[in-house]
């Protein structure tokens, strides 16, 4: 039986994940690094290490990994992240294994109970997760997607054509949805984005009780926090960390998405969106059933376009801040 117990933040990025992380951060039982993506990372490398029974090829993942953690854009402050005592607390030697030490010696070194991990799409790895012995409270954080697509296409991270972000977005919400239907009531919190940011003390006082955690005023001045000051300054997605609420931080592309793509993104995702709770805008015959091969083709080829204009464009310092992760997964990808 764990005496720290784990929190995973699932659904879909942009969604307010770092914004709830850092108020979280700001109760004292509970440690919320900023995730590395440790499982979504290394999943797909897995076969490079060979078999994992093998003590020097799981070493060899464990030195990786911790590099991993060690290298993210937003240090780990106060946390010391070695291998050799990583690998000497694992009780089997998996990723998964791997993940529950490193995180569980991040609340430990910090003095807290909790660890708070907001890889989101940790929800795709629940059961390997919870192999482990962990039981973590899931948080379901989600947020209206035409929103969530918007501010894709304004990030370093993600898809950009809005076909592929209507995609994404609805198979997080229901691979969501699914480990909402398999877990247990008292172990899974839903909250939209939405509602945080019009009544944040209210929703965070909700979330405590939920936790069995006491609510902390120290959670409503997050960002005057030194972990809010790392993350904004690790990226310019994360820039409003260090600002109030945001409260009219909602329908922004009524504004700035073109009807046509709000009418792909309703066509593809309107399902999730109603059943989330949001309106479509798109009168229902302008929305489409499905759409052609040829159209598909043509969407990709936009979102490869689109991605590629935007790494050219971004900001040196913001790709600099990203470079050791991503040359470290390169180098692995060459073993």
């Amino acid at each position: 039986m764990n005496t720290i117990q784990g929190i995973q933040m699932i659904g879909t990025q942009r969604s307010g994940s770092n914004l709830l992380r850092v108020m979280l951060d700001g109760i004292r039982e509970i440690a919320a690094p900023h995730p590395p993506h440790i499982l979504q990372r290394f999943l797909p490398l897995l076969p490079k290490y060979g078999d994992l029974t093998d003590q020097s090829n799981f070493y060899r993942l464990a030195q990786d990994v911790c590099e991993l953690v060690t290298v993210n854009p937003v240090p780990w402050e106060g946390i010391t992240i070695r291998a050799d005592e990583v690998v000497a607390a694992c009780r089997q030697q998996t990723l998964y294994e791997l993940f529950r030490v490193i995180y569980e010696s991040a609340a430990r070194q910090t003095g807290a109970s909790f660890w708070l991990c907001k890889s989101m799409k940790n929800m795709l790895y629940a059961e390997g997760i919870e192999s482990t012995g962990i039981s973590p409270y899931y948080i379901y954080l989600y947020r209206d997607g035409r929103d969530v697509a918007l501010s894709f296409k304004k990030a370093i991270v993600g898809e950009k054509h809005i076909y592929a972000l209507a995609e994404n977005w609805k198979k997080d919400q229901e691979a969501a949805l699914r480990l909402k239907d398999r877990t247990a009531a008292d172990h899974f919190f839903m909250l939209n984005y939405e509602t945080l940011i019009a009544s944040p003390e209210k929703v965070m006082r909700q979330l405590c009780d939920f936790l069995h955690l006491t609510y902390s005023d120290r959670v409503m001045d997050y960002y005057k926090s030194r972990e809010s000051e790392n993350t904004a300054v690790a990226g310019k997605m994360w820039a409003n960390v260090t600002k109030p609420i945001l409260k009219d931080n909602t329908k922004k592309f009524l504004r700035e998405l073109s009807s046509e793509d709000i009418a792909i993104f309703e066509s593809v995702a309107g399902d999730l969106l109603q059943q989330l709770g949001y309106s479509l805008c798109t009168p229902a015959d302008l929305l489409r059933d499905s759409f052609s091969d040829k159209e598909i083709t043509y969407f990709n080829e936009e979102n490869i376009r689109l991605k590629n204009d935007f790494i050219r464009e971004a900001d040196p310092a913001d790709l600099a801040k990203r470079r050791p992760q991503d040359e470290l997964i390169n180098r692995i990808k060459q073993y």
